[in-house]
């Protein structure tokens, strides 16, 4: 199983690392968490850019080796494949060894465009937090009809050269189904049910400390540990040994 944890600056970035914590995804979750906006939309690409380096110096400061996936933000891929290649490029200057994009369908051509020339792509499907509003609010994606439309997008991610897939609220029979259909890209579950090849949380969530309610698959791992450390090692620990998530007390469905 593949551990994932958001950071947003050097030092909880370094903790996460010497957690065990294999990917820090530096994600416009960050918008939320650290800026107090009401959704994703509002972030720019200069500010990933900056929270990506404090993220990469981190990491270089204690030696770590974690994967620093970078998020591309509202408008900062949409408008052609060239705008999305000049900002993934600023983003992996910045120390990002990864990208990620939210949605299937027309992303399709950009992230080949991108892995054609050196960008490795984490794609992102089900609830895209960017496009929350155009899906109907926070709400579960993948039932009924629209599970063929997300398998074949999420097929048509691997086909381009994502190496991995973020599926955010999908049901857990889905997930676990494109998990085993998807062998060349990994999937990371988050609140998709613990069928998937990893999980990622927003930390702030998994620390009991973000502004608003909790979704109802996250668990805070502070509870009854003496450390954030200890805290993300327990999500770790969890994750590895497929505690969590925990199907009967998370699952969407």
């Amino acid at each position: 199983k593949i551990t994932m944890l958001t950071a947003y600056d050097a030092t909880f970035a370094a903790v996460a690392d010497a957690a065990g914590v294999e990917c820090i995804l530096v994600g416009d979750s960050l918008g939320m968490v650290c800026q107090g906006l009401s959704s994703t939309v509002g972030v720019t690409l200069d500010t990933m850019c900056y929270h990506t380096e404090s993220v990469a110096r981190g990491i270089r400061r204690v030696q770590g080796t974690a994967w620093i996936v970078g998020d591309m933000p509202f408008g900062s891929y949409q408008e052609s494949k060239e705008q999305a290649l000049r900002s993934a490029t600023a983003l992996m200057q910045a120390g990002a060894h990864m990208v990620k994009l939210e949605g299937g369908g027309w992303t399709t051509d950009t992230v080949r465009f991108l892995v054609e020339r050196g960008i490795p792509v984490c794609a992102h499907l089900g609830l895209t937090p960017q496009t929350v509003h155009a899906l109907g609010g926070y709400r579960v994606q993948g039932r009924g009809d629209s599970a063929t439309q997300l398998r074949q997008e999420a097929l048509a991610l691997q086909d381009a050269g994502a190496a991995m897939l973020v599926l955010e609220m999908v049901p857990e029979p889905l997930s676990t189904a494109l998990t085993q259909e998807l062998p060349s890209c990994h999937t990371i579950g988050i609140g998709a049910g613990n069928g998937t090849a990893g999980q990622v949380l927003v930390m702030h969530d998994m620390l009991g400390v973000n502004l608003g309610k909790n979704p109802k698959f996250v668990h805070n791992f502070m509870e009854g540990q003496a450390s954030v450390q200890a805290a993300m090692s327990a999500y770790v620990a969890a994750v590895k040994n497929g505690t969590f998530p925990d199907n009967a007390k998370h699952a969407w469905v």
